[in-house]
């Protein structure tokens, strides 16, 4: 729920006004004691009413990062905002294991694209971090090559 809390309060910062509804539902909330959340059916019920008069893009980086059971319950979110605002389009990140999930609660209305970094990438992004390193003096040559030979590798046997 946090998770779509925060997509709501990304796309709200984005208008040049907020809408009536969004700002009775927070003023109502603030002004019960100790404040309310709104739930998870508010939150995709506004994101839903933004969504219907403009185009909107939610990137979730990392989902399978995201514990499982509230995976679960963002990707039927998302499922649903998908299902009821044409205007939604949904970039979503996160290791291969998850594919069969997100297959699962999003089949029909998703395309699930596979990216692998070729070992040739992981060599450019060590470099570029490397490069960038903060502390350059703590690193010797030996240290700099054994880290570009060993992580590529360990990652490409994964």
């Amino acid at each position: 729920m946090a998770v779509l809390g925060s997509l709501l309060k990304q796309v709200v910062c984005g208008l040049e006004e907020i809408p009536p509804k969004i700002a009775k539902a927070f003023r109502d909330g603030k002004n019960t004691t100790g404040g309310r959340r709104l739930g998870l059916g508010e939150i995709a019920e506004m994101l839903q009413d933004i969504s219907s008069s403009r185009p909107t893009f939610i990137c979730i980086d990392a989902v399978d990062e995201c514990m499982s059971e509230y995976r679960v319950e963002l990707l039927d979110s998302l499922k649903q905002l998908l299902h009821k605002s044409r205007s939604i389009r949904i970039f979503l990140a996160g290791r291969s294991q998850i594919r069969d999930e997100v297959e699962k609660y999003l089949s029909g209305i998703v395309m699930v694209v596979s990216i692998t970094p070729t070992k040739d990438d992981i060599i450019r992004f060590l470099r570029a971090k490397l490069k960038k390193d903060a502390t350059p003096d703590a690193m010797d040559k030996s240290l700099e090559a054994d880290i570009i030979k060993n992580i590529p590798e360990s990652v490409s046997a994964m």
